[in-house]
């Protein structure tokens, strides 16, 4: 028996039965890491690890997306992260997932060096401001870089990483010049990207990142994925992507 408490809910994720815990008022998932799971579960992987997991969502959607028989998930979070492992509980997945709590800074101690052939990542993309307030909730950190910079997680990831090993991200486009320069630093190749608009006649406002450790220069630019059609409705790969076609 899982306990639900009073301030959460579970919601159906409509994919192989699964659902998830989350706050009825706290920080929810959103479209950038459905995006992310699938943009990244046609590669192959026997051990995957989900960075800034937060509710777990990746891990789950991962869980029935692919057949890896090991995905982790890491957490700094400890309520969000308990909520996480009841979420595995929840959908019978304990031996398929793992969810530990933890800072992403210390993720090579608590896993080793190239323990993974895959990893994913939906990292805060905001950078700490003078406008972040001193109230820093899980929100704030959901979304501002308070535990960890974009540079911690690419530089973690690579040591992560067995060599060839593929590391996904989502985040902004605006900071894509810095994530390129970043990744080439600690030796993750940039290969694939594709930018995600809301409409055809809106700018990006996600990008999808494929890199890989110590691969050669080659990048490749997918189409354009865009969210909405022009009468406001999901477009046709989107409802693809949420199995709704």
């Amino acid at each position: 028996m899982v306990n639900i408490y009073p301030d959460e809910v579970t919601d159906d994720l409509q994919l192989n039965g699964l659902s998830i815990i989350q706050k009825k008022s706290g920080f929810k998932f959103g479209i950038d890491a459905v995006l992310l799971s699938d943009f990244a579960k046609d590669s192959p992987s026997k051990a995957t690890l989900d960075l800034c997991t937060g509710t777990g969502i990746i891990p789950l959607l991962l869980s029935a997306k692919t057949n890896t028989s090991k995905i982790c998930g890491l957490e700094i979070q400890p309520q969000i992260c308990e909520m996480a492992k009841r979420s595995v509980v929840l959908n019978n997945l304990c031996d398929r997932i793992e969810i530990r709590e933890g800072d992403l800074k210390e993720a090579v101690s608590i896993y080793g060096k190239a323990s993974f052939d895959k990893i994913t990542c939906n990292p805060p993309y905001m950078k700490c401001g003078a406008g972040l307030t001193n109230d820093v909730n899980t929100k704030v950190i959901s979304r501002h870089e308070v535990c960890c910079t974009l540079e911690d997680v690419i530089r973690v990831s690579s040591l992560l990483l067995e060599p060839m090993g593929k590391f996904f991200m989502v985040h902004r486009p605006s900071r894509l010049s810095e994530i390129f320069s970043t990744m080439i630093k600690y030796r993750l190749e940039p290969k694939i990207i594709r930018f995600v608009s809301p409409s055809i006649n809106k700018a990006p406002n996600l990008v999808l990142i494929e890199g890989i450790r110590d691969a050669k220069s080659d990048l490749k630019i997918l189409p354009e994925l865009f969210v909405y059609d022009s009468n406001g409705s999901y477009t046709e790969e989107i409802n693809k992507i949420y199995n709704r076609s």
